[in-house]
């Protein structure tokens, strides 16, 4: 177990901000930070990060916490190996002994999994460097590529010796178990029962996850054996879905942040090289097509990708599907065409650094001028051929989500292929008709249920409220306010000389009315108990690891605020508006009586049901009682009304 110290010393030398930036691009919004949901897909960002209450908040799919819980929920840790990765992020040492790659304990087998993985990249590692065949072959294939010793660390290259169980030998030596081992995709069970290294006399390429930590393998063949492919890859695993995955981004992620670009290239060498060129913020799909999945990864970090293709004609055409789907994912698309023959790793190390910048510099162009300039030499003046590419042109537009971002890319169409806009327009729109109506048509029908009479009602009834969603409603803005003013100070309602703090006001007022959600009936009664012993209750408190989800979820809502008044209204406009601190004393009164309105509301309601029910029975001296208790509290009702300016019925 990790001690109560370090992990007090992981907490405070942590920054939430600098934790979730790892693995989401965060715009300042006022004193908070926002972006699009990691954990969802969606077009509007509704993840949000309060750095002064230490917490973050996505309204999307409703997750929430400090940055020990979001490392948990993004890269599905278990609380242990949340802390360890952000001891190592700040240095902070946790003594540990990691030998053992068998669950237990103190580690799940997803947990082993990953020590394992981290135990075979430091395993070809030592062997690239530390051992004969692995300098003379691996290590001399990396010098001959212009790797330097920097890059090699950087990326953590390997070897793998060309020995059919050197790697699961030492590993069973060194405690490893032989289940997980097979488990990783590190060693390959044969039918008959034997098994042998998936890596065998190859050069080692580590694939991070966003984390870090490392997740798989790519492996390049050393030797000339046709009978062999060039390069071998992990299998899917547990803790790798290779369309989940892009290689080089946890080294390119801050980079491709603080540029807003993000260069796409296919291979391995590529994304090095391109590392050895200062051109950082590259990264590949290894070993797979594009998928949406990648696309989203890229989108956490910037909207603007610049995919570079080979020279050559048939890793075009396969990377313009590529393209399709990168506007598809909303994300704007700009397209480098390297000389022929070329690609990123041999391009670059022919023109050196310099001139392999200036060359990505002067030759990145919009998707819409990439294809065109293709097509029109595919089309040589065949008008036929001709309308074809515009049309492909056009079905591309149509991919793009944003109205706004195709309305643009018609008018550049219009002005490079001299194509009347109209046209465009309307090729554009009978293509989104077309899928709209295919897509229609591939979603099952929903059955419908039948609708009653009662049910019709219902909709039509004028202002027919539920009681109980009204009474939960004003429940709802009580603990709003205690979770984020408790020890706020408040002048007494007798005396303004005198303050209190805002939740002894509360409670005090509240103390007949009982909370009827559960989750606000919990934090209420925690509130409750403080006050009783004199202690101060912070929000922060329901936010610790162990809180109930349900109560750690709805007070992290209430307390991330998303929307702030722009400066700018008091400074050039002088327009003022007062914040709730301003008005607290107010704000807390009148959540008060409304609440206890609402309850009265609510008591009504359901003895007007008694009422009914006494009736029936024909229970005279019930049905007196329940009378008198009516006209009580309709007279509090009225009361309740006439301070708070509400007009009722009578």
């Amino acid at each position: 177990m990790i001690s109560r110290e370090t992990i007090d010393e992981i907490k405070n030398r942590l920054d939430l901000v600098d934790v979730i930036s790892d693995f989401v691009s965060l715009k300042r919004a006022g004193q908070n930070y926002k972006a699009l949901s990691p954990f969802s897909n969606e077009k509007t960002p509704s993840f949000f990060v309060v750095p002064a209450k230490g917490l973050f908040k996505d309204f999307s799919s409703g997750k929430a916490g400090d940055a020990i819980t979001f490392v948990m929920e993004h890269e599905g840790m278990s609380y242990v190996e949340a802390l360890k990765y952000l001891a190592k992020k700040y240095g902070v040492e946790i003594k540990e002994d990691q030998r053992t790659g068998a669950p237990g304990e103190d580690h799940s087998e997803r947990d082993s999994l990953y020590i394992l993985m981290n135990y075979a990249k430091d395993y070809y590692h030592q062997i690239l460097l530390g051992n004969e065949e692995g300098q003379s072959i691996g290590l001399s294939y990396f010098k001959e590529r212009g790797f330097t010793p920097k890059t090699i660390e950087k990326f953590e290259l390997g070897y793998a010796l060309d020995s059919w169980d050197a790697f699961s030998g030492e590993a069973v030596r060194k405690g490893y178990n032989q289940e997980l081992l097979e488990k990783t995709g590190l060693v390959v069970k044969k039918e008959e029962g034997r098994s042998y290294d998936r890596f065998r006399g190859r050069v080692i390429f580590p694939v991070h996850n966003i984390s870090g930590k490392v997740i798989a393998f790519g492996a390049r063949m050393m030797g000339k054996d046709k009978n062999q492919p060039k390069y071998i890859n992990s299998p899917e695993t547990e803790i790798y879905h290779k369309s989940q995955v892009l290689y080089g981004l946890y080294q390119a992620k801050n980079t491709i942040r603080q540029q807003e670009n993000c260069y796409l290239v296919e291979g391995y060498t590529d994304v090095i090289s391109m590392h050895q060129s200062d051109v950082e913020n590259v990264v590949a799909s290894s070993g797979t097509a594009l998928t949406e999945d990648q696309i989203k990864l890229i989108r956490r970090f910037t909207e603007n990708v610049t995919v570079l293709f080979d020279g050559d004609a048939a890793g075009i055409k396969a990377a313009l599907r590529g393209i399709d789907l990168i506007l598809k994912g909303g994300l704007n698309v700009r397209v480098v065409l390297l000389p022929d023959g070329e690609d990123p790793d041999s391009y670059s190390r022919k023109v050196g650094t310099t001139q392999f910048q200036e060359y990505l510099s002067s030759h990145r162009q919009d998707f819409i001028s990439f294809k065109a300039g293709l097509y029109a030499r595919e089309a040589a003046g065949d008008p036929i051929r001709k309308a074809e590419s515009i049309r492909e042109i056009v079905t591309s537009i149509a991919l793009i989500p944003d109205p706004i971002k195709r309305s643009v890319y018609i008018q550049e169409t219009s002005n490079q292929l001299k194509v009347a806009e109209s046209v465009l327009f309307t090729e554009l729109n009978k293509l989104i008709i077309q899928e709209r109506r295919k897509r229609d048509r591939d979603q099952p029908p929903v059955p419908e249920e039948p609708i009653t009479v009662e049910q019709i009602e219902d909709k039509l009834a004028p202002n027919k409220f539920d009681p109980e969603v009204l009474v939960q409603r004003q429940e709802r803005e009580a603990i709003r306010l205690l979770l984020n003013y408790a020890d706020q100070a408040i002048a007494h309602e007798e005396d303004s000389a005198i303050t209190e703090k805002l939740s002894a006001f509360v409670l005090h007022e509240l103390e007949d009315v009982e909370f009827s959600n559960p989750v606000y009936h919990n934090i209420a009664a925690q509130f409750k108990e403080a006050v009783l012993k004199g202690e101060s209750l912070s929000s922060q408190h329901f936010l610790e690891q162990g809180a109930d989800p349900a109560v750690r979820n709805i007070v992290s809502e209430l307390i991330t605020p998303r929307y702030a008044t722009s400066e700018y209204w008091h400074k050039k406009y002088g327009i003022y508006f007062p914040g709730e601190a301003d008005i607290l004393k107010e704000m807390a009164f009148t959540n008060v009586l409304r609440l206890k309105f609402r309850v009265v509301q609510r008591m009504m309601e359901d003895n007007l049901l008694k009422i009914k029910d006494a009736e029936g029975k024909n229970d005279q001296d019930q049905l007196t009682a329940l009378l008198d208790s009516h006209v009580g509290l309709k007279a509090a009702e009225h009361e309740l009304a006439s301070v708070l300016g509400i007009v009722v019925a009578r």
